[in-house]
C-alpha cells in the first residue's frame, strides 16, 4: 500500500511539472512580440525570378519562400505560361490585377480581382497570365515554395 502511494505521488509530481513547462513554454510564445506587416502591392519590392522563370517576379511580405511558409505578391508578365505542374506544399491565391489562369482536370479558371484559389500540394495543374494584362496575385504558401513539372 505504501509503495503504491509513493509511485502514484512521484507520478502526480512529474505531471504536475510537466504541464507547468508547457504553460510556461505556451506564455513564452505567446508573449514574443510580432509586428504589423502592411505593404501595398504598388510599392513593394518585385524580383525577377531566373530562367526558366522568366516573366514572373515576386515581393516577399513574410517568411522565405525558398524555405519555408511565407506570402509574396507575384506578377506573371501578360501570356505567361507555366506550363503543367505541382507544388510540394499549398498554395492559396488571391487576385489583384489581371487575372491569374488556372486549368485543371476539373477546368479551367480565371482568378481575377478578389477572387480566391487554394491549390493542393500534389495538385497537377496549368497556371499562366492573362495574354493583355498579365497578373498581380496574392500568394500564400504553406512551405518552401517550388514547381514540379508534369511529366
Amino acid at each position: 500500500m505504501k509503495k503504491s502511494l509513493i509511485v502514484s505521488g512521484v507520478a502526480a509530481l512529474v505531471l504536475a511539472a510537466m504541464s507547468m513547462g508547457v504553460a510556461q513554454d505556451k506564455k513564452a510564445s505567446s508573449t514574443k512580440k510580432k509586428s504589423v506587416i502592411y505593404v501595398t502591392a504598388d510599392k513593394a519590392k518585385f524580383k525577377e525570378s531566373p530562367a526558366p522563370a522568366a516573366g514572373v517576379s515576386m515581393a516577399v511580405l513574410w517568411g522565405d519562400p525558398d524555405k519555408g511558409p511565407h506570402a509574396t505578391y507575384t506578377k506573371f508578365a501578360p501570356g505567361y505560361d507555366a506550363g503543367m505542374h505541382t507544388h510540394t506544399n499549398d498554395v492559396w491565391i488571391v487576385g489583384i490585377k489581371g487575372a491569374y489562369l488556372y486549368k485543371d482536370d476539373a477546368g479551367e479558371k480565371r482568378v481575377g480581382p478578389g477572387d480566391f484559389l487554394r491549390v493542393p500540394g500534389g495538385h497537377q495543374h496549368w497556371s499562366g497570365g492573362d495574354k493583355t494584362e498579365g497578373a498581380l496575385f496574392y500568394e500564400e504558401g504553406s512551405g518552401k515554395f517550388d514547381l514540379i513539372p508534369a511529366k
